[in-house]
């Protein structure tokens, strides 16, 4: 026998067990806080529980990738792509859409973006193939980019993605730049403050 026909059923029912698992799914959720927000959907009203599964499902079938940038946008072309006051000759390159969001807080930058999918990493069974590395070189070729500002993470699967994609375009007409060290290596874009990711984009230098 498999170790789920052991399975202790919740004392409420399946039902209850099943959203406590989905909970415990997400990043940063345990088992004491999905139990937590499980509950807290049992002791809430009727229409409040829905509106949030409501919710859920709207932003899973309206949200898409933009046809340029990648980025995350309910039509086909995000804000920022849409937006006739960004340097459409500068494109920042980073690997998820909430590296954008986290690059957008500063207010420090007003170019373009353009949003990989991850970072080449052949231990996950990610290779530049899975990335939107040749959409970005198609870009540079057809839209008149003059920088591309590598934003990867600084780890060593965002360094090497930089390296492979800085490697790839070298014969471009275009200047590559890097983020300044102003970010602790090993640490995410996510997690750092605006302070911090301002002096980053203001310190880039030529690679």
């Amino acid at each position: 026998m498999s170790r789920s026909d052991f399975k202790t059923e919740h004392p409420y029912g399946s039902s209850v067990g099943e959203l406590i698992d989905e909970f415990a799914r997400l990043p940063g959720i345990g088992r004491k806080t999905a139990e937590r927000l499980t509950h807290h959907i049992l002791s809430c009203r009727s229409d409040e529980a829905i509106a949030l599964a409501d919710a859920i499902r709207a932003v899973k079938d309206a949200i898409r990738p933009c046809s340029s940038c990648f980025n995350l946008t309910e039509g086909d072309l995000c804000t920022i792509c849409r937006d006739a006051r960004r340097d459409r000759h500068v494109v920042c390159v980073v690997e998820q859409p909430r590296d954008v969001v986290a690059l957008e807080a500063t207010g420090a930058f007003r170019g373009l973006y353009h949003v990989l999918g991850g970072r080449i990493s052949p231990l996950e069974g990610m290779g530049p193939e899975q990335l939107t590395i040749s959409a970005l070189v198609r870009r540079i070729r057809n839209e008149g980019i003059r920088e591309i500002v590598m934003a990867t993470n600084p780890t060593l699967e965002g360094d090497g993605t930089a390296l492979f994609i800085s490697n790839l375009i070298e014969n471009e007409d275009v200047e590559i730049t890097r983020l300044a060290r102003g970010i602790a290596s090993g640490s995410v874009l996510e997690f750092a403050n605006k302070e911090m990711l301002s002096d980053a984009l203001r310190g880039r230098q030529t690679i």
